[in-house]
């Protein structure tokens, strides 16, 4: 099948060269590790030495911060979500599933950028310790996860990657505009924080159910991957990111409990 035809091509879209990343990538796909290790380390040692310190308020930095990623995920999602959209309505969904053509050409240069930014997002957690709020299981958790699991199966030529790619990118666009107009003061109505976690709970779903179906081709025989690891993993993966938002939505927009003065949390981050 064709790698997808975008009608304009940005001249470093084209400079990228997936082989030589491809080939870093099974070569060192294990330092994820070591960056969630030290990003534990650091986070908590933080936590530790700010618990007597007055909190830094750090507004303008994580409203330029959340902007940059918002603006990064935009044009992630501009640049996957067609190919997604069309490799199901072109081709069908087994297809979309098993075929990883979405790796080449302008895709493939925004899967390395999705691979890259997942380092880059751990600083997300740097605010909440500087700024002394509240860091809950959630949130860290699922940064390392992610991290890991998107290092580990980028060798592995997976299909399904595309569904993972295209969702993530479309929430995170949603996710940290939201925080960079926060973090500047506008006044949000304090449903969008809602219907942000409603759409991360959908894309948990999502993704369970693809990582389900692959899993369901290959009994059958069709094997969009080489071995079942890959496909077992993301589902426990997708699970405990339902199980951990499910609660997180239900304790903060359903159960009755004192709120704290006026702050919002989504994906485990306390907005003031």
């Amino acid at each position: 099948m064709a790698v997808y035809n975008h009608s304009f091509v940005f001249e470093f879209e084209q400079q990228y060269d997936r082989v030589s990343f491809r080939e870093y990538m099974q070569r060192h796909w294990r330092d994820s590790f070591i960056y969630s290790a030290v990003y534990v380390l650091v986070v908590f040692s933080g936590k530790k030495w700010m618990e007597n310190r007055p909190r830094y308020e750090l507004r303008p930095y994580l409203a330029l911060w959340s902007a940059l990623l918002g603006v990064f995920s935009i044009f992630g999602a501009v640049r996957t979500v067609p190919e997604l959209v069309s490799s199901v309505r072109d081709y069908g969904m087994e297809y979309s599933l098993c075929n990883p053509v979405y790796l080449e050409g302008v895709t493939g240069f925004w899967c390395c950028m999705f691979a890259v930014s997942k380092v880059y997002e751990l600083g997300d957690t740097i605010f909440i310790v500087l700024r002394k709020q509240q860091l809950i299981f959630l949130h860290w958790y699922h940064h390392i996860t992610v991290l890991i699991y998107v290092w580990y199966m980028y060798p592995a030529n997976l299909g399904f990657g595309r569904w993972f790619m295209g969702m993530n990118y479309t929430v995170h666009s949603i996710m940290y505009t939201y925080y960079a107009v926060r973090a500047m003061k506008f006044q949000v109505p304090k449903f969008v924080s809602m219907i942000i976690t409603i759409l991360q709970l959908s894309q948990m779903i999502a993704g369970f159910v693809v990582t389900y179906m692959t899993y369901l081709l290959n009994l059958k025989g069709i094997k969009c991957s080489l071995n079942d690891q890959p496909i077992k993993y993301g589902m426990i993966m997708y699970g405990t990111y339902f199980i951990l938002f499910a609660h997180f939505f239900y304790s903060t927009y359903i159960a009755e409990k004192p709120r704290l003065h006026t702050s919002e949390i989504t994906d485990g981050k306390k907005m003031s």
